[in-house]
């Protein structure tokens, strides 16, 4: 496989509160490799969405891509990946060397932004789960 574009998404009902994470991969014209979404317990939209990519970058290597580029619609977490924005939560911190950690064991890696709505499918595992959920907030 030449490139595997992996799709990411994680989200709370509460910020903290019940959270899931979803993660798509699909090879270079789109067609879905595997998919997983679990419920991580409470946690922030932000530490959600690390949760996501580090779940995402344990199972990459078994496709054996040249490349992967990894797309999500948070915008804080791809500019932190970047290097653009500082980590300033220490929940963030500790999360943001997982992923950074990992990433260094990942040949030809690259994050790009999206909107919310080319991450339908990742989005829609989050709130499978969610919303299966009895919620009290």
């Amino acid at each position: 496989m030449q490139i595997l574009n992996v799709y990411t998404d994680g989200g709370s009902r509460g910020n903290p509160g019940p959270s899931s994470i979803g993660v798509v991969f699909e090879d270079e014209v789109g067609s879905l490799i595997w998919q997983k979404n679990q419920a991580i317990g409470n946690a922030t939209n932000n530490e959600a969405e690390y949760q996501a990519l580090i779940y995402a970058m344990k199972h990459v290597n078994r496709y054996h891509p040249e490349k992967i580029v990894f797309h999500s619609d948070s915008e804080l977490m791809i500019r932190q990946m970047k290097g653009e924005y500082k980590i300033k939560e220490p929940e963030i911190q500790q999360l943001f060397l997982e992923a950074w950690n990992r990433k260094i064991d990942l040949n030809n890696v690259e994050f790009v932004l999206i909107p919310r709505e080319q991450n339908r499918k990742a989005d829609a595992l989050v709130n499978k789960i969610l919303n299966q959920t009895n919620l009290e907030i």
